[in-house]
């Protein structure tokens, strides 16, 4: 059995929604599941339990809370194999610690802090940027129109070749027997935009060309890499191919956006190329997905938060969950 999909809870709605959520792909996945709570969220939110001889003591109410979601889940999903623990630790070092023998993390946008007007609770953003698995942020509101089933949307950024998200979304939409938008924003360079005219033989049909044929090359190399996996799981040994196949990925690129012709777990590509800011182009595409995927660098040098532009923001306005993964994860 692979890793486990860890999922943070902390009482509030969120939470369950993000052990919801988390117990699904548990199942989809054929993965345990792991509740965790660290008992100093409070603390961390900038929350304290009432001082009252009446009230239970912190341990034994963060242990209530773990039981209830995992009873929770055994009654939603019995055939997840659940556990629950209770860590007397800050969150973001709890889950942190977790990422290091997880498949994903999962955690809802925002916890019971006081600031009720943000949308990602200052755990999700500081997890986000660091974790070492891929961390899964789900929205504190429900989406107002429901998703389309299966249906994926992944950010294409500037390296060459296929990144470690767009690899995870691959998987996601396999998974879900679904299928995978590859999105790549684009935009033309500021003097076009301003008084100075654009440069001579550069117009802006010369830069959409130059994003479309860098999708081209992501998708076809992501496509040769699923080949190439699919290769090997075949000269594997029965048993150990049987149990990979079902976290791995059977990818098929339909260079037109139709359905594809594959087997059943053959995935339709769609691509996008779109003009403008790459948040707001991948927020406008997430409006009917199930899950919008983005990649993080990781700098090894450098252990602070790792968080772009362009994650901050669709972590605070996605209107579904969004999967942010380290450039270093290998799945």
């Amino acid at each position: 059995m692979g890793l486990p999909v860890v999922v943070g809870v902390d009482g509030s709605e969120g939470s369950l929604r993000a052990l919801d959520w988390a117990a699904a792909e548990a199942s989809r996945s054929r993965l345990p599941l792991r509740v965790v709570h660290a008992s100093l969220w409070e603390h961390y939110e900038g929350l304290r339990p009432t001082a009252d001889a009446g009230v239970p003591g912190e341990q034994l109410l963060a242990e209530h809370l773990v039981a209830s979601a995992r009873d929770r889940v055994r009654d939603l999903r019995p055939e997840v194999s659940v556990v629950a623990d209770v860590q007397p630790e800050d969150p973001v070092a709890a889950l942190v610690q977790e990422s290091h023998e997880a498949s994903l993390v999962v955690l809802g946008s925002r916890g019971r802090g006081r600031i009720v007007g943000m949308l990602l609770g200052s755990v999700g953003l500081a997890l986000a940027g660091r974790s070492h698995c891929p961390v899964v942020v789900i929205p504190a509101r429900q989406p107002g129109t429901p998703p389309k089933p299966g249906h994926i949307v992944v950010g294409i950024s500037d390296d060459a070749g296929p990144s470690a998200a767009a690899v995870f979304a691959l998987a996601q939409a396999a998974s879900r027997h679904g299928e995978l938008t590859a999105v790549r924003a684009w935009r033309r360079p500021a003097h076009t935009l301003l008084t100075h005219p654009p440069l001579p033989g550069v117009p802006s049909s010369t830069h959409r060309r130059q994003a479309e044929e860098h999708l081209d090359e992501v998708l076809k190399a992501l496509e040769t890499l699923e080949n190439r996996k699919k290769q090997q799981q075949a000269q594997e040994p029965q048993g150990t191919q049987g149990a990979q196949e079902t976290q791995g990925t059977q990818g098929a690129q339909d260079p037109q956006g139709a359905p594809g012709q594959g087997g059943s777990g053959a995935v339709v590509v769609h691509r996008s190329v779109a003009q403008g800011p790459a948040h707001q182009v991948l927020i406008e595409a997430a409006e009917n997905a199930e899950l919008l995927v983005v990649g993080a660098r990781r700098s090894s040098g450098w252990h602070g938060l790792q968080l772009g532009p362009v994650n901050h923001a669709v972590l605070h306005y996605s209107p579904c969950p969004v999967a942010v993964v380290p450039d270093t994860y290998q799945g």
